[in-house]
């Protein structure tokens, strides 16, 4: 549920690297354009490159030795250690510059940049307000300014940021891109779906989905979506819709529920409600943060009751891996039985597979213990299982994207069950 939390600042990961690499390239440009030829120069860049921040580290840190008074030495450490994710480093690094000299704007927008990656937004706006009022005529630093916007969630004010830019240089790369990506964003995201679920015991299940997710504030988002089922050549469709409040201070509250022609195989209605908070810890450590999700979700059939509480852990990795456990416990009760707990657990790891320009490519493993689909009135309470599967994800364009995924079930009484999906999605 990567994210709808301001306060975790994780689910807005992407654009704070597009922030981190607009002021990475804002701060290094000048140096690099003063002296080209400079062999730790090209060095010191040959091992950020390949992120081997220790070497990096090493050269500049050797030039610093020849030359302890030039800042702009200790500028190109202090860019070397925000690359690096070591943040804490990098603000006393750029603090200790400009205790110095406070009229270089590149270093002042270092700090910003340095701000924005710690989750400190608004002091980063103010510190980048700085840069750009010793140097006004500055395209790159409006940029940088206006994807700092960008990444707090306020698109208005970047979009007129990044017009600012342009005005000043109509050939601004950076802000015609930054534009782009605002477009890319879209307020709104239809997907449209299927699944298919073969038995060896029985005939296959089918579905068809829709889905509307429009983003009105960054504090306001709703839901609403419709599938229709075919189970065991009885048809049936419901209809889904939820609201979700975001709020920087506790994270996202959602609520929900569902009602359709349930002709016996999928519940009459539903309604749940999920609560997620994200605590972000380091972008330089290991373990970068962890959202947690709790939830509670009712199903009422025409002959049971179902409810279910899932926990879900989401721990954030470096290089954008992701890592969850989720733990469901299902209440079930029919009109014959007593009530009956079970409990059921997955994992799932998520990673980044390639990127070209604005074309990405990721995928995913998952395992899961007992857990059962409670849209099907036929595994309710009835069987154990294992299950192995995986998916992928291609955004092929900067407002499009499509998704698929497998997986094999193996229940006991020796039944098996391969389900296999896929899902387009556009932004408007």
């Amino acid at each position: 549920m990567l994210s709808p939390l301001e306060s975790c600042s994780l689910r807005s990961g992407g654009r704070l690297l597009s922030v981190f690499v607009f002021g990475a390239a804002l701060v290094g440009a000048p140096g690099l354009a003063q002296q080209p030829t400079e062999v730790w120069q090209a060095q010191a860049r040959k091992y950020s490159d390949a992120h081997d921040w220790d070497d990096a580290l090493r050269v500049v840190d050797q030039q610093i030795a020849l030359s302890p008074d030039d800042m702009d030495v200790r500028a190109w450490r202090a860019r070397v250690l925000t690359w690096a994710g070591r943040l804490t480093q990098a603000e006393h690094e750029f603090d200790e510059i400009l205790k110095i000299d406070k009229s270089d704007p590149d270093n002042w927008m270092g700090l910003a940049t340095v701000y924005m990656r710690q989750g400190r937004t608004e002091e980063a706006l103010k510190t980048a307000d700085h840069a750009i009022e010793l140097d006004p005529g500055r395209a790159d630093l409006r940029a940088t300014r206006a994807e700092m916007l960008h990444a707090s969630g306020d698109s208005s004010e970047a979009q007129h940021e990044f017009q600012r830019a342009l005005a000043l240089d109509p050939g601004s790369s950076d802000a015609q891109s930054g534009l782009s990506s605002l477009r890319g964003d879209g307020k709104q995201e239809l997907r449209l779906g299927f699944d298919e679920d073969l038995f060896s015991f029985t005939s296959p299940n089918r579905d068809q989905w829709m889905t509307l997710v429009s983003k009105w504030t960054p504090r306001w988002t709703t839901s609403a979506g419709g599938s229709l089922y075919q189970r065991g050549g009885v048809d049936a469709g419901n209809f889904i819709g939820s609201v979700t409040r975001s709020q920087p201070q506790w994270g996202a509250l959602t609520i929900g529920g569902a009602t359709g022609h349930d002709n016996g195989v999928i519940p009459e209605t539903e309604a749940f409600f999920e609560l997620d908070h994200g605590f972000k810890i380091s972008e330089d450590k290991p373990l970068r943060g962890i959202e947690v999700v709790y939830g509670q979700h009712w199903y009422w059939y025409t002959t049971a009751r179902i409810l279910t509480t899932n926990e879900t852990a989401i721990v954030y990795l470096p290089r954008d891996w992701t890592w969850s456990i989720e733990l469901t416990e299902a209440r079930s009760h029919f009109s014959d039985t007593n009530i009956d707990w079970r409990p059921s657990g997955q994992t799932r790891l998520s990673v980044p597979l390639a990127h070209w320009s604005d074309r990405e490519l990721s995928g995913n493993v998952f395992f899961a213990v007992g857990t059962e689909d409670f849209a099907q009135v036929d595994q309710i309470g009835s069987f154990a299982s294992q299950t192995y599967g995986g998916g992928l994800r291609f955004r092929f364009t900067a407002r499009q994207d499509v998704t698929a995924y497998g997986a094999f079930q193996q229940r006991t009484q020796d039944r098996a069950q391969t389900s296999f999906g896929f899902s387009y999605g556009i932004r408007f």
